[in-house]
């Protein structure tokens, strides 16, 4: 069983960049990763998944050309870089793991999940 933990939120201007990471307590080099956010009066909603060597992503359109999710298995650690960040971004960020290798879109897919971290964007 992994454990995740994310970091990196915090409050940023609109336009303005962070990068969150996800650390695993344990070897993941074989799970998909994925970064979900949940926004107040929403639902928890994909944001952008990774297959488990990195080979495979998929961006959905409120986030293509912005975020980019990336891993480094050594350090057990998956990352989402975003940019161009907008206030509609404002939402508690989650990353989670399924042991299949290979990403899903539904929530349902992952079994592992971290506690979140909270992203506020300003305008």
């Amino acid at each position: 069983q992994v454990q995740l933990v994310e970091s990196g939120g915090g409050l940023v201007q609109a336009g303005g960049s962070l990068r969150l990471s996800c650390a695993a307590s344990a070897t993941f080099s074989n799970y998909a990763i994925a970064w979900f956010r949940h926004a107040p009066g929403k639902q928890r909603a994909l944001v952008v998944p990774i297959n488990w060597s990195g080979s495979s992503t998929y961006t959905p359109d409120p986030v293509k050309g912005r975020f980019t999710i990336f891993r480094d298995n050594a350090k057990k650690t998956v990352y989402l870089q975003m940019n161009s960040l907008k206030p509609e971004d404002t939402a508690v960020y989650y990353c989670a793991g399924r042991i299949q290798g290979e990403w899903a879109t539904k929530l349902s897919a992952y079994r592992y999940w971290g506690q979140g971290t909270q992203v506020t964007v300003s305008s």
